[in-house]
């Protein structure tokens, strides 16, 4: 995948120009919150489940090496295999080397994030090993050849008559004639193409949700069955998962996955909630002869001890994005990469770089929304302002921009110098805004004059009406 986080500003005008995305993202907001809200709602002990989750990622965090070395032996006692990944490279070779090994033709794909991420689809084809994608929104994405716009709902950005559209172009052996106007019409044709996949996979991929340390045990929470028939119907199942996907035990668990749906689909619980343990025993009527688990680092554990480390609690639910209003206007293709929303403008720059992601952090109105939704109680605005920041110290940030700061910062750390200023510019913008009481174009304020009207001032400045209320005592 081409990273174009760097582009945040121009994808985002791109966005905003596009009907059938504006069209398609109308149904995020109307899809997620309410929902949410409502589950939400009618758990009381909601707020406490989130605590006790909290605080189990962080207990984890803290000592991540030691429960992914219990982890490793749970997997290998229980006939599996497990391999580090260091980067996204590394996790793309050790896959491909098991293919070989199997030779290989055909892999089938439930959604995993860490594919999108490792740019594992291409590799394959490169190496002359068709991948499938069996989740339904990755499946229609995959024939657009375009990547996912969330991460729960990967073709959300998409509108049914665009689907329709999709199939008709790349489902040519089916009758031209059939019926493709109702949403379950285009499940059922997708289920079709998708069941004759199944059964000639020569390897099953899937991500995990969670990897429980007490048992080597990887889950997956989902909605349809295809993450199942993946990993049950090849000869072979592959996890991929990051590090900071570990739980202790199946109790803590347990805790977790009853506030994830609720917090992303707005479920008291996801349709398909499926514990992996190993290959087939000889006593199971079915599952892989062989089961392997690949970790990936790929900076992860640099966040570690840092500012950024409640970051790695996150469960990746969704929640942030969906609540979020630049989320809403501009969609997850706009953010450049793997990880859209809030979630995406905090990890994105921890793991390929604020140089290549700075923009990112700036996408933000700090409403706080996010936060407030966030299952795991991850801080988002707080982590943005800190990218912010370093991206400030490492003068990335646009020359006119930094001046902008500078000179404020100048005034602001004079405070009479600052009041002189004021009293005079404060008096000038208002007459100068006249009657309209507001500036359709400005110097140095283009990029807000460009899409709105900036405000007056209204005459005087906080400080002149707060002495005038204060018989002449200043505020400091």
């Amino acid at each position: 995948m081409q990273i174009t986080s760097h582009s945040f500003k121009a994808n985002g005008v791109k966005a905003l120009a596009d009907v059938d995305l504006q069209r398609a993202l109308g149904h995020v907001e109307k899809g997620f919150i309410e929902k949410r809200q409502t589950a939400v709602d009618a758990l009381p002990e909601f707020d406490a489940l989130r605590d006790r989750a909290v605080a189990i990622k962080t207990h984890v965090l803290k000592h991540l090496d030691l429960y992914l070395e219990t982890y490793a032996k749970a997997v290998e006692a229980a006939g599996g295999t497990v391999h580090w990944a260091e980067d996204a490279d590394h996790a793309r070779r050790i896959v491909l080397d098991i293919a070989r090994r199997r030779n290989a033709k055909t892999v089938t794909k439930g959604k995993t994030m860490i594919s999108e991420e490792i740019g594992l689809n291409a590799f394959l084809e490169e190496n002359g090993i068709t991948p499938i994608e069996t989740d339904l929104g990755e499946y229609i994405i995959q024939l657009r050849g375009e990547h996912p716009s969330h991460i729960i709902a990967p073709a959300v950005h998409v509108n049914r008559d665009q689907v329709e559209a999709d199939f008709r172009r790349v489902h040519v052996d089916l009758a031209p004639d059939r019926d493709l106007t109702e949403p379950v019409l285009l499940l059922a044709e997708a289920r079709q193409m998708l069941r004759q996949a199944y059964g000639k996979a020569d390897i099953g991929i899937t991500g995990a949700n969670f990897l429980v340390a007490e048992t080597g045990t990887s889950v997956i929470v989902t909605n349809e069955g295809n993450g199942d028939l993946t990993q049950l119907l090849g000869k072979c199942h592959v996890v991929l998962a990051s590090i900071e996907k570990i739980v202790p035990t199946l109790e803590d668990l347990s805790q977790i996955v009853r506030v994830l749906a609720r917090s992303a689909t707005g479920q008291e619980m996801s349709v398909y909630t499926t514990l992996s343990t190993g290959p087939r025993r000889s006593d199971d009527p079915d599952g892989p002869e062989e089961y392997h688990v690949v970790l990936l680092d790929n900076g992860r554990s640099n966040m570690l001890g840092t500012e950024f480390e409640e970051m790695l609690r996150c469960i990746r639910c969704g929640a942030c994005m969906n609540h979020c209003p630049v989320y809403h206007a501009v969609g997850g293709h706009s953010y450049g990469w793997v990880y859209p929303g809030p979630m995406g403008a905090v990890l994105t720059p921890s793991l390929i770089g604020v140089d290549k992601a700075g923009h990112l952090p700036n996408a933000s109105t700090f409403c706080g929304r996010c936060e407030s939704v966030c299952p795991m109680k991850i801080p988002l605005p707080k982590l943005m302002r800190h990218w912010r920041e370093k991206e400030f110290e490492s003068h990335l940030q646009p020359r006119a921009q930094r001046w902008g700061l500078g000179v404020w910062a100048f005034f602001a750390t004079r405070p009479r110098l600052y009041r002189l200023a004021t009293s005079f510019v404060v008096p000038l913008l208002s007459r100068l805004a006249g009657s309209r009481r507001r500036f359709a174009s400005l110097p140095l304020a283009e990029g807000w004059t460009q899409w709105r009207d900036l405000p007056a001032p209204e005459g005087r400045t906080f400080m002149q009406q707060w002495a005038e209320t204060n018989g002449g005592e200043d505020l400091v």
